[in-house]
């Protein structure tokens, strides 16, 4: 996979957060990714903090080349709802900080995204949003021509099955801002959707976290550190031994498809509701007839999920 033409072009977008922070460790050193950009958007922590973890993430993973850029700061409509009751007061608590040698680039990161679209072939881009969606959205909002330089997007955020985790039917990303839900979804590209259903199924426990730590390289000991902290209030939660890897998922799926199993859904997201605000009505059994508009995922090989998250983080 040397040969650059060969690599998937990615823009990431994302609020770390300790598991956006996992997602960014695997994709910033494999060699099938071409990652033109990291976009941060105020999700887990306001955009101030999600922004500066970003380019201390990045710096850690040694990517000095790859452009950090800060996005909207808050939902389309509604006001920022954020989780430092889960991730702690600075989004990836668990890690030593630092300040970064990179800085953020002046460019807002939406006309990051409409401007490398832009320039892209059709078909070209696979755009990977684990947050909520905003910057996504306005990006369409504002450049509806990027849409066939969109190769697919694949997404972190929703449930079914599983029920919510910030209200009983809600996934936290698509809460935030259901109204940047509701215009990705409307889209027309190709979407791959991995939510609660799936990434509660990829849930850490002490010895994942301990063959992680014996890596014995700095960003394996930064991940155990985070996943130490991430684990202590799902596990509560969920009478587990850890919590779930949610961002990952997505990267993991451009490196090893067939860890997940897919199904075609027709998908919609509730805006209106002040009980089901964020509701992603996943139609698993097709019930409405209404084209499928995602691919949504259902089910993942625990095993092999974790032991490809092991071999990438040895490669540090």
């Amino acid at each position: 996979m040397s040969n650059s033409s060969q690599k998937i072009p990615i823009i990431i977008d994302c609020d770390p957060g300790q598991d956006d922070a996992l997602m960014l460790f695997l994709a910033l050193n494999a060699p099938e990714l071409d990652v033109r950009g990291v976009v941060a958007c105020g999700g887990n922590v306001p955009l101030a903090r999600t922004e500066l973890n970003c380019r201390i993430l990045v710096e850690m993973a040694g990517r000095l080349d790859v452009p950090v850029f800060a996005g909207c700061d808050g939902p389309m409509v509604e006001q920022l709802f954020t989780a430092e009751y889960l991730h702690g007061e600075t989004g990836i608590d668990g890690i030593d900080f630092f300040e970064p040698t990179i800085k953020k680039r002046d460019q807002h990161g939406v006309d990051f995204i409409i401007e490398t679209l832009r320039a892209a072939d059709v078909d070209e881009i696979t755009l990977v949003p684990t947050g909520p969606l905003t910057n996504i959205a306005m990006a369409l909002r504002k450049a509806p021509d990027i849409l066939p330089k969109i190769k697919q997007i694949v997404l972190m955020g929703g449930a079914s099955f599983e029920g919510g985790n910030v209200t009983p039917s809600a996934e936290f990303n698509i809460y935030v801002d259901p109204h940047a839900a509701d215009v990705v979804m409307r889209c027309g590209r190709p979407i791959v959707m991995f939510g609660l259903d799936v990434t509660h199924q990829v849930m850490t426990d002490p010895q994942l976290v301990a063959d992680i730590r014996s890596l014995d390289n700095k960003v394996a000991h930064a991940s155990a550190g985070m996943l130490d902290f991430f684990g202590q209030y799902d596990a509560a939660k969920y009478s587990a031994e850890g919590g779930p890897l949610h961002d990952p998922c997505t990267i993991a799926w451009l490196l090893e498809p067939s860890i997940f199993d897919l199904k075609p859904c027709h998908v919609a997201i509730e805006t209106t509701s002040k009980l089901t605000r964020g509701h992603t009505a996943v139609d698993f059994w097709g019930v409405t007839e209404n084209t499928p508009n995602v691919e949504w995922a259902f089910k993942a090989n625990k095993q092999r999920f974790f032991a490809l998250l092991i071999e990438r983080l040895a490669q540090y």
